[in-house]
């Protein structure tokens, strides 16, 4: 499970760092781009967009098989030989979902701006479904191998029935490049600042699963079941109010009403506030009882959920923080200020650091779960502070003083 972990970890990051940097990118042109210039321009803008989304995808996949050898013996230098050589073995098995997730992605993303919401987050279900029956069907036979076949039939279905619904309800998926114009140029030099952000927020990821490796073994499984849980609610809440929250921000900035961003930011923080707040208490206070109900069977034993419990309720202290920081980071994006994002996430990895390294040695692997929490916190007072200060004064105010 170590083995496989690390070598999934590549590609989940590659998928994090073109595609979804190209939704956060193009997202608001391409909103921008309908409302003013007709759904002939937005669908030439969305076929050179992922035209070099896939190019993006591909080169990185490359890069990344053919520094595989090199790569991994320094994120897990602790890992020996053969665990080196089955990481290797996994991670070029796994590499054609960078590809097909990406597309499915993009394909979820733009389906958002056309106020199609329900089905795209439905329809990755089929991914999981597939994990779980070729693990009992496979399993058997090929072991470990079983989740890297799953993995990829379920991501091409789900990148199927995503493409399908893409073209039948808004756009269609075709790969054409039309040549640079102003909006290519905005989207790319949207893309610069969050490609970097999303390449300095994977290297935090890095940074802790390589720290984890340095502890005992089976640490990075621990770190990972510990952050499971606290994945699905972070996915379920903060990935719901991103996906609302992003085409509307583009739409309001689009016509300049300012008045209208203020409300639904404040709205949308108290909502995600009184939301995830007794969620992050229930899981902080409840996580003993949670791991030893869910995960507490064959060979997870008791002394895997003393491990795995206390790292969990360290991470849960971070979600009322990164869910309700969502609405201030969609906001930014939506005006185009993602040199901030790239300054947080200079920042965040510093910290995560030397978080790290302070807290492993109090607490081991839930040290570095308390890190993330940490540096969390200095994310949502980073954005809060310049989502405000970038917020332009309320119209009616202005309006009065003018009148004065």
């Amino acid at each position: 499970m170590d083995a496989f972990l690390i070598a999934y970890l590549v590609p989940g990051l590659l998928v994090n760092l073109f595609s979804e940097s190209m939704n956060q990118a193009l997202i608001p042109t391409l909103v921008r781009v309908r409302e003013t210039d007709g759904p002939a321009r937005a669908q030439d803008l969305l076929s050179s967009a992922m035209v070099w989304t896939c190019v993006l995808l591909a080169g990185g996949s490359m890069v990344m098989a053919l520094g595989a050898h090199l790569f991994f013996p320094l994120v897990v230098p602790h890992f020996s030989e053969n665990k080196l050589l089955l990481t290797e073995r996994l991670f070029y098995g796994l590499l054609p979902i960078v590809l097909i997730a990406g597309i499915a992605s993009n394909c979820a993303a733009v389906l958002n701006t056309v106020e199609r919401f329900a089905w795209p987050a439905l329809i990755p279900v089929v991914w999981p479904i597939a994990i779980i029956i070729g693990a009992w069907y496979w399993g058997p036979q090929t072991g470990i191998w079983s989740l890297v076949y799953a993995n990829v039939l379920g991501s091409l279905v789900y990148a199927v029935l995503m493409v399908g619904m893409m073209q039948t309800h808004c756009y269609r998926f075709h790969l054409h490049w039309y040549g640079a114009n102003e909006a290519t140029r905005e989207v790319a030099g949207q893309y610069g600042p969050v490609l970097l952000s999303g390449l300095v927020a994977s290297g935090g990821l890095l940074v802790d699963q390589g720290m984890a490796a340095m502890l005992p073994s089976g640490s990075v499984s621990t770190l990972v079941y510990a952050n499971r849980f606290v994945s699905v609610v972070l996915n379920l809440l903060a990935g719901a109010i991103a996906t609302a929250v992003t085409p509307y921000f583009s739409q309001l900035v689009a016509r300049r009403d300012w008045d209208g961003c203020r409300h639904t930011i404040n709205t949308y923080v108290r909502i995600t506030a009184l939301i995830s707040v007794p969620v992050a208490l229930a899981m902080i206070f409840g996580s003993h009882l949670l791991v030893r109900l869910t995960y507490q069977h064959g060979a997870f034993g008791a002394q895997d959920t003393a491990a795995v419990a206390p790292a969990q309720a360290m991470y849960a202290i971070q979600l009322p923080f990164f869910i309700v920081s969502r609405v201030f980071y969609r906001y930014l994006v939506a005006i185009r200020r993602t040199s901030l994002i790239l300054y947080c996430g200079v920042i965040n990895l510093v910290l995560d650091v030397v978080l790290n390294l302070v807290c492993m040695r109090w607490y081991g692997v839930a040290g570095i779960a308390l890190a993330t929490s940490l540096w969390t916190i200095s994310t949502f007072v980073f954005l809060c502070y310049w989502t405000y200060r970038l917020l332009p004064a309320r119209v009616s105010n202005v309006r009065e003083e003018q009148l004065v």
